[in-house]
């Protein structure tokens, strides 16, 4: 009963976090395109205080949208401001990250291999990692570095690769790569609540008061609002990396997870630079060589156990004594390890016709080191040469 009301609170948070997920990150990309498109206005917006405008069509209507330089000079009746999405995708990630990583610990965050740790303390370790980030990130873009676009951009991506290789140090790979996703997403969220929003409310304050609002406040939640664009396409991508072990089992998957921030990165700023009259096409064909780069980088060192050569195969029974003890507590109908209620993606590996049916799979995962999960049921490399053995010969 347990396991299938956890199941349930997966899927309804998994469920709200990609809505709203979905909302912050489509008003991030229209409000950075809207800003990068603004045109000179003709002079009698100019004397109204209007920075730029532009004209658009959409849904069947005619759009007038004016930025004003600073601030209009009365305040509007109606203001609509853009938070909650954000702090929503935030909460239920985190949400998300202690139902599946945290209270299935031992099966999704802890890696014995790497360190032998309680779960609490994988809890404890998880939420330090997520504060000790964030951290970081306040501390630097309230210095200097900030005025330096990239100067700043590079040190982030230095700090960035530091964290992915230590989450490699701590956690599960996917524990590894969903901690980096939860410190980029609370960096996002918290410049949403401490530097965007406060810069907004001062803007606010100043117009009310009659008073000439202060330039510094939108240009610095100008600028977090940037960071924040440019940062959610790796977000994305680690949001959906749960689905493609090749990246987060990889042997270098820290490298693997660096890689795509940057790349991903790059390609963001092909349109922002579009966006802006600059058609720079050579920044998406240069992402491109470099993700087929990384594919290639990740085929040449894949560690994968290959089938022995001349090498007679255990018998059936042997075989399928190993995976009963290290595969079918979870790939079962009725799982017997904690948290889960059912067999993960509809796989059930009980009897021998069920193994053949998922025989292509099974070799694939068995190779890669992704199966079992973690090695939390301690799969040895005799056995699962064993079991690769087998399946090849089947």
């Amino acid at each position: 009963m347990e396991a299938i009301f956890l199941e349930w609170l997966n899927l309804f948070f998994r469920w709200f976090h990609v809505i709203t997920g979905v909302a912050w990150i489509g008003a991030s990309f229209y409000f950075v395109w809207l800003d990068n498109s603004l045109e000179n206005p003709p002079q009698w917006k100019k004397d109204k205080g209007i920075g730029g405008d532009l004209w658009a069509i959409h849904g069947g209507g005619f759009y007038e949208v004016a930025k004003y330089k600073l601030g209009p000079e009365q305040m509007p009746t109606n203001l609509h401001w853009f938070k909650w999405e954000a702090y929503t995708t935030w909460l239920t990630g985190m949400a998300l990250l202690w139902i599946v990583y945290y209270v299935g610990a031992e099966s999704y965050l802890i890696d014995t291999s790497k360190l032998a740790l309680s779960p609490w303390q994988a809890i404890g370790l998880g939420i330090a990692f997520i504060v000790g980030g964030f951290t970081v990130y306040e501390l630097l873009v309230k210095t200097p570095l900030r005025h330096n676009g990239a100067i700043f951009g590079l040190t982030l991506f230095t700090f960035l690769v530091f964290l992915c290789w230590l989450a490699d140090q701590l956690f599960s790979d996917r524990g590894a790569y969903i901690h980096v996703g939860a410190v980029i997403g609370t960096i996002m969220a918290g410049n949403v609540f401490f530097g965007i929003m406060p810069s907004q409310r001062a803007l606010v304050e100043a117009v009310n008061k009659g008073e000439a609002p202060d330039p510094s406040y939108g240009a610095f939640a100008k600028l977090r609002s940037t960071h924040n664009n440019y940062l959610t396409l790796p977000l994305i991508f680690i949001m959906i990396s749960n689905h493609y072990p090749m990246t987060y089992s990889h042997e270098y998957g820290w490298v693997v997870l660096s890689a795509i921030i940057f790349i991903t990165g790059f390609a963001r700023h092909f349109f922002n630079l579009r966006h802006r009259g600059e058609f720079k096409p050579l920044i998406l064909i240069l992402a491109a060589f470099m993700l087929i780069a990384l594919a290639g980088f990740m085929a040449y060192t894949k560690n994968v156990v290959t089938p022995s050569d001349n090498t007679i195969a255990i018998a059936d029974t042997e075989a399928m004594a190993i995976i009963q003890s290290r595969c079918a507590s979870c790939h079962a109908a009725v799982p017997s390890q904690a948290g889960f209620a059912s067999a993960p993606a509809g796989v059930a590996l009980e009897s021998l016709d069920e193994v053949d049916m998922h025989k292509t799979k099974l070799i694939d995962v068995t190779q890669s080191g992704y199966m079992p999960l973690a090695n939390m049921t301690k799969m040895t490399d005799l056995e699962r040469q064993q079991v690769i053995d087998w399946l090849s010969q089947r």
